[in-house]
């Protein structure tokens, strides 16, 4: 068994000995790529973090301005109040869509009522309403309308009921102003003019009519005078 045991000792240990410097070899050999082989799984690794990585959102003022409204409502009124709680404005519809790219209100079968610093009314009506953010342009479309109540002056002076009718009436709030480059229908009080374009300024007190104009002019009763 000794003798037995030596020949083992002696024939296998160069074995393992050779083995192992092959081993030691090809580790060496081996070795010198692994820097390379980590780099290029370091650079996979970014690549597809890079790709599956979602975009980061843009700040607030920065982000990416859609065409589409950015909100709606259904069945809507809305009613505005100035620093002293008075009324200003009312509006509702059936439908309002805002469109963030032009900060444009967008409006379905719009009622819109406007009340002067002295409570004086004025109502808007159209199948669409196109208005500005501020409410100080509305463009009404279809079935236009403007009516101005009738109201008694500083002067005591009456002024009759005035009403603008047609396709399309461009308004301007603050300005009291109203122009249309389409036919349009005047009445105030119980007079009635028409014309192809027309612009008309509150403030001046006058109406521009273009185009092919006509007007009917009822006469006015004198005081005292029989019905």
């Amino acid at each position: 068994m000794a003798a037995a045991s030596r020949w083992l000792h002696g024939n296998l240990a160069p074995s393992w000995r050779n083995s192992l410097d092959r081993l030691s070899r090809a580790w060496d050999r081996t070795a010198i790529y692994i820097p390379v082989l980590l780099m290029g799984l370091l650079a996979l690794g970014t690549y597809w973090l890079v790709r599956n990585t979602p975009e980061a959102l843009p700040p607030d003022g920065q982000r990416a301005v859609t065409t589409e409204p950015d909100y709606y409502m259904r069945k809507f009124g809305i009613k505005a109040f100035d620093e002293t709680g008075q009324l200003k404005s009312d509006v509702s519809g059936s439908e309002l869509r805002h469109y963030p790219d032009t900060d444009t209100l967008e409006i379905d079968k719009a009622l819109i009522r406007s009340y002067s610093i002295e409570g004086r009314l004025t109502t808007f009506t159209g199948d669409r309403a196109l208005s500005n953010g501020d409410g100080s342009e509305v463009q009404l479309i279809g079935n236009a309308r403007v009516v101005r109540d009738a109201a008694v002056g500083a002067d005591g002076s009456e002024g009759p009921q005035l009403e603008f009718r047609g396709e399309f009436l461009h308004v301007f709030v603050n300005e009291e102003r109203v122009k249309s480059h389409l036919p349009v229908v005047i009445k105030r009080g119980n007079d009635e003019f028409e014309g192809d374009t027309f612009a008309y300024d509150n403030m001046d007190r006058v109406v521009d009519l273009k185009g092919r104009v006509k007007g009917i002019l009822v006469p006015r009763k004198a005081a005292g005078s029989a019905p």
